[in-house]
């Protein structure tokens, strides 16, 4: 298979109310909160991009779009992903366009009606910041074959982008999906017709993307899921490596390539790829023995021991059978001149095939680590005869490159620079891994000593994306050259070209996404060959970005005090205060682990592994349903011994103080304040510009909690100990389900502080499902998240709960968590209170908190710098 150089970005419809009869059905119904939750379930189930569709003949399309894409822009779980806005009504666009507040995808324009209207409607999404989806469409009709198709979409993008202005990152093509296998012969070179359109439409218009409705394709085999599922995947398998990027995909009726009945494969992909005059007579008839069909059955292979040694190898490899890696490997070293060749035959050759399969889809993250982990037994069998060889022959060098990897100074999260560190080892790449919390000093000195071929960069909370801008401009002073990748959760390509990029000239920026990207990236880097296409490619879209950002002025704000003005309204004369049961500070150092485990929410572990899926129906999910349950099975296991050894010893420290509100403060009665941050987005769906103030009476006569959990200072110790024994699989397990855990004693605790220790809630009952759907009463918001997105307010909250003292957590320069994993946040206790996020702020709001907090203007942008409707730079210059 052509190897697959982006991911596939999935785009789900089942907000859709031409695509889901439950949806439409919700809607014209006004079940508005039904339908948020179908929006939230295409989320946790994987859709990258929600498609919201609301041409229905009985609906107000203008109102019911603008209701929708309202409601669910107050919730965070699904405003994380861009919205499509669809529909055949420019109206209902233009509507969808005035409440979306990140980048929008238009779905569709085209030149039906003539470049004349194509332009005006282009001008309109880009004024709006919005991508588009272009339709393969003109005066003329829809286009059907390869050359029409290109034909469009070439007109389109020229017009679009030197006409319009419009970036090219932000058009999106769709050279129409069409019907194969239909029984008329002009239609049997559809799907040929689109993937080769679509390889050429990349190539001539840089930048672009192509999109498609994945379900047309095999419209003449509706009945019968088997054959529609096979012909999803075979179409995809050739569209991808094409150059189709995202689509309207279910991911969950997807099978995989390489499992497809051969038979069926076979007759499929003559369909799909029109390979002879009677594919479709062939494809129907085989068709009716699978009709009815619910899936595959997966029969065990056992005979692969009886299979050469190398194929052997290849196997445990793929699989992650440790069992027979050293007898395996012995073979090969008693056929061999050298121990080396046994690691340069064979056992590369079987990790290939395992970066094959992991760039195509085909094995998933757990599945990776896992052979990593046979690879490192035989590479350790073979490390005796390896020293013995060294001291004969001089060293031995097995290394594809050197990559330095480290979590940047006051950052101590290292679970995604870990997995991506196997990953690169399993490719040959010699990993050196500073850990976390490390000055920028110490990783360029490091660089330099071991001479290493690319720095990679790692960090989780935002005020490690200012150390890594310093990493670069130091960088730059040294005059270093290698190249530098960055990475971590709050990274994203916008940051490292607008603020990374442009401190240094010296050497490229590479922003890697994720594990699946890294190979590519730093086999791409080391390549003298694909190295220059790489960095001309990046540095164009890194420049495109930043004057993408220069195009307009950010969407304006309310002044603070008209913000202030829409508080949100509470009767606090109607509301009776819950009183604590105690005041001050309590430790909680007796937590059972088989009690904490209850409480465990399992979908985001799932996540960290990259796995998309809400547990429990990610386990026999079509695309990731074998790897999540080998990855369960192995957790269930190491579950018994973490509880049953009582592994980690989590603790807890909760806190209540009287408190009211002062405008945007909270008055605690010890003489601390909490300093909180309100919304200044202009609304018009009649919600209040929350502040967590808000929530807090004004009067005097209320209470605010606070907390810190964490599993305990032995994580890390386990975790190192798999790790010494090259069991990285082990020791990622280990952290990832140390912050399960800790997420779970937080969740513990805020049940028993509903419950018992405030008991404003004493008579509560819910299941673990109501609990990971937040439908209790009050909130628990940490500072450095969406509704106080300053991470500084976590010292006051520490030295109230003295938390270091108390259950051993501390706080890095950066105000990152040490233990990594630990959860520490506020409680309030009001009906009305709910999370939110603030949003982008403007001056005035940053000039009143720098005054609040006794900062300095330019401190206080540097925390506020990721929210900011502004950029300071600017500001300065015009001063």
């Amino acid at each position: 298979m052509t190897k697959q150089t982006a991911t596939f970005i999935n785009i789900g419809e089942r907000t859709n109310v031409t695509g889901s009869a439950v949806f439409r059905k919700m809607i014209t119904a006004g079940r508005y909160d039904d339908a948020v939750e179908v929006a939230r379930n295409q989320v946790e189930n994987g859709a990258q991009i929600i498609d919201v569709n609301m041409d229905e003949g009985m609906l107000d399309g203008v109102e019911a779009m603008r209701t929708f894409l309202n409601l669910i822009a107050a919730e965070p779980d699904i405003a994380r992903v861009p919205v499509m806005i669809d529909s055949s009504k420019w109206a209902v666009i233009e509507a969808g366009l005035k409440c979306v507040q990140g980048k929008a995808i238009v779905n569709s324009i085209s030149m039906k009606e003539g470049e004349e209207a194509f332009r005006t409607n282009a001008r309109t999404c880009l004024s709006y910041g919005a991508a588009v989806v272009v339709m393969a469409f003109d005066e003329a009709g829809q286009a059907d074959t390869a050359a029409r198709k290109v034909e469009i979409c070439q007109r389109a993008y020229k017009i679009l982008t030197e006409d319009v202005g419009f970036p090219p990152e932000d058009i999106i093509f769709d050279p129409n999906v069409f019907a194969v296998a239909t029984g008329i012969e002009e239609h049997n070179n559809y799907a040929v017709d689109f993937i080769e359109a679509a390889k050429v439409i990349r190539e001539t218009c840089p930048g672009c993307h192509i999109s498609g409705g994945l379900s047309n394709v095999s419209f003449s085999f509706r009945g019968n899921e088997p054959v529609r599922r096979a012909m999803h995947s075979v179409f995809l398998y050739h569209a991808i490596p094409a150059g189709m990027d995202m689509g309207i995909v279910n991911a969950g009726q997807l099978d995989i390539y390489d499992d497809i009945e051969p038979e069926l494969r076979e007759r499929v992909e003559d369909v799909i790829l029109n390979r002879r005059p009677d594919a479709t007579e062939r494809l129907v008839d085989l068709a009716e023995t699978f009709r009815g069909q619910k899936g595959k059955v997966q029969e065990k292979d056992t005979r692969w021991r009886e299979a050469p040694v190398a194929k052997r190898i290849e196997h445990s490899l793929v699989h992650g059978i440790t069992e027979f890696i050293e007898a395996d490997t012995e073979e090969v070293r008693q056929s061999v001149e050298r121990p080396l060749h046994v690691i340069e035959g064979p056992l590369m050759d079987g990790m290939n095939v395992v970066g094959d399969l992991f760039g195509s889809g085909k094995m998933f993250l757990p599945q990776v680590v896992k052979s990593a982990r046979v690879m490192k037994a035989a590479v350790a069998y073979l490390e005796p005869f390896l020293e013995e060889e060294k001291v004969r022959l001089g060293t031995v060098d097995v290394s594809n490159g050197k990559v330095l990897m480290a979590t940047v100074k006051g950052d101590v999260h290292d679970i995604g620079k870990n997995i991506v560190g196997v990953v690169l080892a399993c490719n040959g790449y010699e990993i050196i891994d500073l850990g976390v919390m490390v000055p920028a000093e110490k990783i360029l000195e490091t660089a330099i000593e071991q001479n290493v071929d690319i720095i990679g960069l790692s960090g989780l909370i935002t005020p490690s994306l200012d150390e890594m801008v310093y990493v670069a401009s130091e960088m730059q002073r040294r005059g270093m050259t290698q190249p530098l990748m960055i990475g971590g959760a709050t990274t994203s390509p916008a940051h490292t070209a607008v603020k990374v990029d442009p401190v240094i000239q010296c050497a490229p920026v590479i922003h890697v996404s994720d594990a699946s990207r890294a190979v590519g990236v730093v086999s791409a880097l080391l390549s003298a060959e694909d190295k220059p296409a790489l960095v001309e490619q990046t540095q164009a879209r890194y420049h495109r970005m930043r004057e993408s950002r220069k195009g307009g002025p950010p969407k304006p704000r309310l002044p603070i005090a008209e913000a202030r003005a829409a508080a949100l309204k509470i009767d606090w004369d109607a509301y009776e205060r819950p009183e604590p049961t105690f005041s001050g500070v309590r430790t909680f150092d007796d937590l059972d682990l088989a009690t904490l485990a209850r409480y465990i929410d399992w979908t985001p572990y799932f996540s960290a592994w990259d796995l998309a899926g809400h547990y429990p129906a990610i386990l026999t999910d079509k695309v990731v349903g074998e790897a999540a349950s080998g990855l369960w099975r192995d957790t269930e296991a190491m579950m018994q011994q973490l509880v049953g050894q009582a592994w980690f010893a989590p603790k807890a420290v909760v806190g209540f103080w009287r408190a009211n509100s002062r405008v945007d403060d909270i008055l605690l009665e010890t003489g601390d304040t909490f300093h909180t941050l309100r919304q200044q987005m202009v609304k018009d769906n009649e919600r209040a510009n929350f502040a967590l103030s808000d929530f807090i009476a004004p009067d005097g006569d209320d209470w605010i909690g606070g907390f810190c959990v964490t599993s305990g200072s032995e994580v890390e110790g386990i975790a190192a100990e798999f790790a010494a024994k090259g069991d990285d699989y082990s020791a990622i397990m280990v952290k990832v389900l140390a912050d399960r855990f800790a997420e779970a004693t937080a969740e513990y605790m805020h049940e028993r502080v509903r419950r018992e220790l405030w008991a404003y809630a004493p008579d509560e009952a819910m299941d673990t499902l109501d609990l990971v759907a937040e439908k209790y009463r009050g909130i628990r918001p940490a500072p450095g998240y969406p509704s106080q997105p300053e991470h500084t307010e976590k010292h006051t909250l520490f030295r109230l709960l003295e938390a270091e003292k108390r259950i051993g957590v501390s706080l890095t320069s950066s105000c990152a968590m040490t233990p990594a994993s630990s959860v520490s946040g506020m409680y309030f206790a009001h009906p009305e209170s709910v999370y939110f996020a603030v949003g982008r702020i403007e001056r005035d709001q940053v000039e009143d908190y720098a005054a609040r907090k006794g900062w300095d203007i330019r401190t206080a942008e540097r925390w506020l710098a990721p929210i900011l409707n502004y950029d300071p730079l600017a500001v300065k210059a015009d001063a």
